[in-house]
């Protein structure tokens, strides 16, 4: 199995990599989402450690059951090779009704037929009135014409 772009990365296939992660990502389908990481990937989360698709899936499962109306946007930060640095910000409501707005950021990195083998995430959540929530759109991914985490000054 394998997930084009390959690396070594350019600016273009790092961009492109950091998009088709997000786009899963919004899908909130653990399997799908999985399938984008190698059998023995490792993730530290915050600070929970996970390591397999089985887990992934386990884990994703988990955090959108508690993260309702989740929303992401990924940013290229660097690349160089086979590595790429993302920065992150996403919302969500949880079962309370509270809203959230998550930053992060991630360090990954792939294998040869572009799984990543590898995904290190740092967290913060800051809570949100409703009327500052950023992120509206309604279907699974982000249009295209959606600003960006730049743009929206986060």
């Amino acid at each position: 199995m394998s997930r084009p772009p390959f690396p070594p990365f350019t600016a273009e296939t790092a961009a492109q990599k950091v998009r088709l992660a997000e786009n899963a990502w919004n899908s909130q389908n653990p399997e799908k989402v999985a399938q984008a990481y190698t059998p023995d990937s490792r993730w530290r989360n915050r600070s929970e450690f996970v390591k397999g698709r089985e887990e992934i899936i386990t884990f994703l499962t988990r955090k959108w059951q508690r993260e309702r109306e989740y929303r992401l946007i990924k940013e290229l930060w660097a690349f160089r090779d086979n590595r790429i640095a993302v920065r992150f910000a996403y919302e969500w409501q949880d079962t309370t009704g509270q809203w959230f707005r998550s930053h992060g950021n991630e360090n990954w990195e792939f294998d040869a037929d572009g799984l990543m083998r590898s995904r290190m995430a740092s967290i913060n959540d800051q809570p949100i009135s409703v009327t500052e929530r950023l992120f509206h759109w309604t279907t699974e991914q982000r249009p295209d014409d959606h600003p960006g985490l730049s743009m929206l000054g986060l």
